[in-house]
């Protein structure tokens, strides 16, 4: 395999990694004002990401980082292109982080409630725009070749929010709310986790249902693609997987579930990657203006040290990931949250 294939499916397990984990965030957020009776819910909610979101957070660094360094103009023009989408993402994730840290601080519920509003809402923007941005990729976008030989995208905010790409958003806005309801279950006891279940129950089916029009209308969009039965593959496997956590979940397998729905996000970002393949972005203006993975890619030296630091770092950044859920594996209860509170 050329190391520019590789390096496209190494950003791709990275940005896997990021939506998979920091999904499971996102879900919990989103479930604040669905699970969160009281202050004591609401704070019992946040304490089961408390220890892990911010590492979670740094899979998307380590993605953007090897993007910019593996694809320059890959995330030159995406970036531009794409500049007032991850503007709102960027502003919900900052409003996001500061709300974990300071809605305990204040005195007063008016504080905790513009905090909890905060948590909220950029729990759901982020989800939702890079759904939105990731249903673009596969299916086109405006994109023309510049005089220098680079790549423009002709187009607004406004040709983002088309019928797929808003569905594409839903999707995995339904999917990382079923994955965080799944995880606030598989780490809380009593009436807690029971909510939790029966709600994921619920979004799990109307998940289920989305995910499977995106998925078929991805198919459909690919039929003369070269990649169309690892497409189907890929899309096939993630609805099993979202069909199984579903079962998991009901029969309060709290585990299984969340590992199925790793997957099915795991599966269902697969099938977008191999929607792209061979290319980073299509232009639907002209396919020859289309990005290949060559031509947008760095030097074969570059690649090579990319390569190098990846085999050296990575195990290092899983073992100590995988140790710190280890520590903080133990299930919460509103009795205990309660007990810190004096």
């Amino acid at each position: 395999m050329e190391l520019t294939t590789l390096w496209f499916f190494i950003v791709g397990v990275l940005l896997i990694g990021y939506f998979v984990l920091d999904g499971f965030d996102f879900g919990v957020g989103i479930s604040l004002p669905f699970l969160g009776k009281d202050d004591t819910d609401r704070r019992l909610l946040i304490n089961t990401i408390g220890p892990v979101w911010d590492l979670n957070e740094t899979w998307l660094i380590v993605a953007g980082a090897c993007l910019f360094a593996a694809f320059p103009e890959w995330y030159a023009t995406m970036f531009s292109g794409f500049y007032l989408a991850l503007l709102l993402i960027l502003v919900a994730l900052i409003l996001r982080g500061v709300s974990f840290e300071y809605r305990h601080q204040g005195k007063g519920r008016n504080w905790t409630r513009w905090f909890d509003q905060f948590i909220f809402w950029g729990s759901v923007l982020p989800p939702l725009l890079w759904g939105v941005a990731f249903a673009n990729l596969a299916q086109g976008l405006p994109i023309s070749r510049m005089d220098n030989g680079g790549w423009l995208y002709e187009g607004t905010l406004l040709t983002l929010l088309n019928p797929y790409g808003l569905l594409g958003g839903l999707t995995l806005l339904l999917i990382t709310f079923t994955h965080g309801l799944v995880f606030v279950a598989l780490k809380t006891v009593g009436d807690m986790r029971e909510s939790a279940r029966a709600l994921a129950t619920k979004v799990g089916v109307v998940t289920i249902v989305v995910g499977a029009a995106f998925l078929i209308w991805t198919i459909v969009q690919h039929l003369e693609s070269e990649t169309l039965w690892a497409i189907i593959a890929s899309s096939a496997l993630a609805a099993v997987a979202l069909i199984w956590g579903w079962l998991a979940n009901f029969r309060g397998r709290e585990g299984w579930a969340f590992t199925a729905n790793a997957a099915a996000i795991a599966f269902a970002l697969l099938a977008i990657f191999m929607a792209l393949f061979p290319n980073l972005m299509h232009s639907s203006l002209d396919p020859a203006f289309s990005m290949s993975i060559e031509g947008a890619a760095s030097s074969q030296k570059t690649l090579e040290l990319m390569t190098w630091v990846a085999v050296f770092t990575l195990p290092l950044v899983l073992a100590y990931q995988a140790w710190t859920y280890w520590i903080f594996r133990k299930r919460l209860s509103r009795e205990t949250v309660a007990a810190v509170a004096h």
